[in-house]
């Protein structure tokens, strides 16, 4: 699933908040965001062959929750309503270019029984980091994330609930192998393209790391 387009940007630039940059001037930097004319920048700390460590500054988005036993089904009615949100439902009625990556925030169940939580978020435009238009929906909101380290797989295909819950596995496995220590009680899929794109498509699996990242056997990067 994931990304629309909408199309704006200029430079390569760095806020105060977030660095969010624009596509074209940072290709090779970023090659697989090309369907949006900005995206959440970040620095490689080190990398395996199987996932790597990355920084990411601050950053302002635009965020709902849904609770659902199928992350498919809460992941539609989420990107609808955020979509309703940049498409100008909001406070001053304005159109809001589409970014990149689409975050989901994937809670675990304590009971087998309990639905899943999903926060969906948009990233907001460099343009709206410092003051984004309020919601109109109150299902919606503007959320904060502050800086993080996470643990990156990524992968082809669509992002759903079958290849999520199976590369997260992998990744944490992974990362219990290498004696890595990351956040047990949530994870992220990240998605770079829209849903009408069928082929070279780029998703990610992210998890908090616990202290300073390590890649066993890895590549440290400066």
């Amino acid at each position: 699933m994931f990304l629309l387009a909408g199309l704006v940007g200029c430079l390569l630039a760095l806020t105060a908040e977030a660095r969010v940059g624009n596509c074209s001037e940072i290709s090779d930097e970023i090659p697989f965001c090309t369907e949006t004319n900005q995206c959440l920048l970040f620095k490689v700390i080190c990398k395996t062959d199987k996932y790597e460590a990355r920084h990411y500054e601050p950053a302002t988005w635009v965020s709902t929750k849904e609770y659902s036993w199928s992350m498919d089904f809460a992941c539609m009615n989420a990107f609808m309503r955020l979509y309703h949100y940049i498409d100008g439902d909001n406070e001053n009625g304005q159109n809001i270019e589409m970014t990149s990556p689409v975050l989901v925030k994937i809670g675990e169940k304590k009971w087998f029984w309990e639905e899943k939580e999903f926060t969906m978020s948009f990233l907001l435009p460099k343009e709206h980091q410092a003051k984004p238009p309020k919601p109109l929906d109150r299902k919606v909101f503007i959320s904060d994330t502050p800086a993080l380290n996470v643990y990156v797989r990524s992968y082809d295909g669509w992002l759903n609930s079958l290849s999520d819950c199976h590369h997260s596995d992998v990744l944490m496995y992974d990362l219990m192998k290498d004696g890595a220590y990351f956040e047990d009680d949530c994870h992220f899929g990240a998605g770079y393209n829209s849903p009408m794109t069928l082929w070279n498509r780029h998703n990610e699996v992210w998890v908090i790391a616990k202290g300073d990242p390590m890649c066993s056997s890895s590549e440290e990067l400066d």
